[in-house]
């Protein structure tokens, strides 16, 4: 179930379903801890004896207000004659969840209506040992373990703190927990529980006929328990509506810091730029880590997420913020780079947002061989990304710190690690994570590494460093043209791999190849980039109404289709998004750079109402797959605005040289 409307401050992500429940709950860092695993918690309406939690008795709309991260959800249960608008907000400064509430009451009566808010915590990931108990002194349920407190609370007019409460225990014995004792609209009063618990809290408010009234639910989350109790004294002081109002504020004005020239973008494509740097910001550890996703309902399939730092994902982000004038944030990944990379110099698989080494299902070992665990487009991306970081910000003292740590260190290392008789970059996995050779994305992406640290050497004077780094990418150019160039085909291959009487050769169709112009290795206008990009284009678009662009020719990955030639596999935002950077790359003309409005556009339409990007479609119903929101996809489609925004500027400077010079001619 996609998480439709994420909001958080880079310390507290809070994550919905589109049945409006919160099913994330992510503290102190985005992506660790997760407090509820992906179980939801209830929020239901009781009004003349009649209850409804939240789901298909409900119409729901769930989007975020204009430019901001604060929600802007409506629900109606015409049944019940209630509807409700409602703002969800996680406070720029505090770790506080707000939500506001408008209860709306349809009938022409006046009504007793209680709203019940039910908490399915694991704190730090386990039902074990958790506590949840009622506190007197702030009229709140609290919920504890360790370190870790969450006060749940209400707050109206003439009401400071819910009107009933129950703790009690879930998933033990016959227990289902205390939201089944909400349904009668009297909650039990049982004040404590321990073990694995729940807790449900109600709000009781009296609704005028076809009147309206004011609510608001909040839960507060800290590491003591008088760092949330002296929070919940402010937010009496101050009124929750007060941190809302700041909140949608601050990221309206984050959002338009920055006055781009969307000449010639239509406006729904604009809307989704902002929205998706705003959907980024809430996938950013403040410390730096840039996370995948933070869907848990992918646990359903392979029992772990994509809670972590893939260095692929956060260089191709952190180069989307660059572009969109966000360095701050781009630098602190950078520094988490410099602070995990090996001694020896590359990056691991993936990294948890505290720093640790993620999981990961690269063997050091294969075919009774020692060999890295890595896919080694992900050190070489960093580098490529930190250079274009530079170019655009010229922060020297930022890259001074960095020189020795990251860059050096991971330029000697993909300097050493070649395949000894080609000068290739040595066998590592490919982006996909799916098979070990030597790939022509990455060989893109070590020639882009290498380059840039040869800039960066040129930069401190460190001669023999530039001298080394250049050289080597030349060869591994070199190379690439010679081994992963088919002339048969005319095209670049996917991959290959060696054998002791020569290579195995992987000729499929891979999206990913459009890596070979990215990173500066070859001009979009050289033939065989032309026709690489040709073969993507004629054999990975997707042949059914949805469209879009499958990552490479019978993608096994969530597949839906067996129609192979009509459906190569799923569409992927990321994969069409790179054909439209292919298009405006290869642009010469402003006519031309409009060819790749409809694929932007194909993003802009199948994104979800709230902005959302999924990683990848049903190609036939168009239901995301996978995870949502993917970062990767918001990523790119900022990085797909930013270059046809840079390239529109370009043309049409050159444009006016062109006339300029045509009519000193004429003269």
């Amino acid at each position: 179930m996609p998480r439709d409307i994420p909001v958080g401050n880079g310390n507290l992500l809070v994550n919905f379903d589109n049945n409006y429940q919160i099913r994330d709950i992510y503290y102190p860092h985005v992506g660790l801890e997760n407090h509820s695993v992906g179980f939801p918690f209830r929020f239901g309406v009781w009004a003349d004896g009649e209850f409804s939690w939240m789901g298909d008795a409900w119409e729901k709309s769930l989007k975020y207000l204009p430019e901001t991260l604060v929600t802007d959800v409506h629900v109606v249960n015409r049944q019940l004659g209630i509807e409700l608008a409602c703002n969800d907000a996680v406070d720029i400064g505090r770790n506080v969840f707000i939500r506001r509430i408008n209860i709306v009451n349809l009938f022409d009566k006046k009504r007793d209506v209680r709203l019940f808010f039910h908490h399915d915590f694991r704190i730090m990931e386990s039902a074990l040992g958790d506590t949840a108990s009622y506190d007197p002194a702030t009229n709140s349920v609290i919920h504890y373990k360790g370190k870790r407190y969450f006060l749940i609370s209400v707050h109206a007019k003439g009401k400071k703190g819910i009107d009933q409460f129950a703790t009690g225990y879930k998933q033990f014995h016959d227990f289902e927990g205390t939201w089944k004792d909400a349904e009668n609209g009297v909650l039990s009063g049982n004040p404590i529980a321990q073990g694995s618990v729940d807790s449900t809290v109600g709000a009781n408010i009296e609704v005028e006929a076809s009147g309206k009234a004011l609510l608001y639910y909040v839960i507060i989350v800290g590491k003591h328990y008088n760092d949330v109790r002296a929070t919940q004294k402010d937010l009496l002081k101050r009124g929750p509506n007060y941190f809302i109002c700041r909140t949608e504020n601050y990221w309206r004005m984050w959002v338009n810091k920055t006055d781009f020239n969307f000449v010639g973008l239509p406006e729904p494509v604009v809307e989704l730029f902002k929205k998706s740097l705003l959907i980024l910001r809430t996938q950013i550890d403040n410390h730096g880590a840039i996370i995948a996703a933070n869907d848990t309902d992918i646990l359903h399939f392979g029992r772990d997420t994509y809670s972590y730092m893939w260095p692929r994902d956060g260089a191709l982000v952190a180069y989307a913020l660059g572009l969109s004038n966000n360095p701050d944030i781009a630098e602190r990944f950078f520094t988490f780079c410099s602070n995990v990379v090996m001694n020896i110099g590359f990056l691991f698989h993936k990294y948890n947002p505290d720093g640790s080494i993620g999981s990961s299902w690269h063997p050091w070992l294969s075919d009774g061989k020692k060999v890295l665990p890595i896919q080694e487009d992900e050190t070489g991306l960093v580098l490529w990304a930190l250079w274009k970081h530079f170019e655009r910000f010229r922060n020297i003292d930022f890259i001074r710190s960095l020189y020795t740590p990251l860059i050096t260190r991971a330029a000697d290392f993909m300097v050493n690690y070649r395949h000894t008789p080609t000068g290739l970059p040595d066998q590592s996995y490919d982006l996909w994570e799916e098979r070990r050779g030597i790939h022509a994305f990455t060989t893109s992406t070590v020639y882009a590494g290498l380059m840039a640290a040869s800039r960066f050497a040129e930069l401190f004077m460190d001669t023999d460093a530039n001298k080394r780094y250049t050289l080597a990418a030349n060869e591994i150019k070199s190379a690439m043209s010679k081994y992963l160039y088919s002339k048969e085909l005319g095209r670049f291959v996917r991959m290959i791999v060696p054998k002791d009487d020569g290579f195995d050769i992987d000729t499929t169709i891979d999206a990913s190849l459009y890596g070979i112009f990215k990173f500066g290795m070859y001009e979009t206008s050289d033939p065989r980039v032309v026709n690489t990009m040709k073969a993507i284009e004629d054999v990975l678009l997707v042949k059914t109404d949805i469209g879009g662009v499958a990552r490479y020719e019978n993608d096994y990955y969530h597949r839906v289709s067996k129609d192979i030639k009509n459906v190569p596999g799923n569409p992927w935002f990321i994969c069409t998004l790179w054909l439209a950077q292919y298009y405006i790359a290869h642009a010469h003309t402003l006519k031309e750079l409009k060819l790749a409005i409809p694929t932007i556009e194909w993003a802009v339409k199948h994104a979800m109402p709230s902005g959302i990007l999924a990683e990848q479609l049903d190609p036939y119903t168009v239901e995301p797959l996978s995870v949502s929101p993917l970062t990767w996809s918001h990523g790119e489609f900022v990085t797909t605005v930013m270059e046809f925004i840079e390239k529109t500027k370009s043309l049409t400077v050159s444009t006016i040289l062109e006339s300029y010079h045509a009519d000193r001619v004429k003269t």
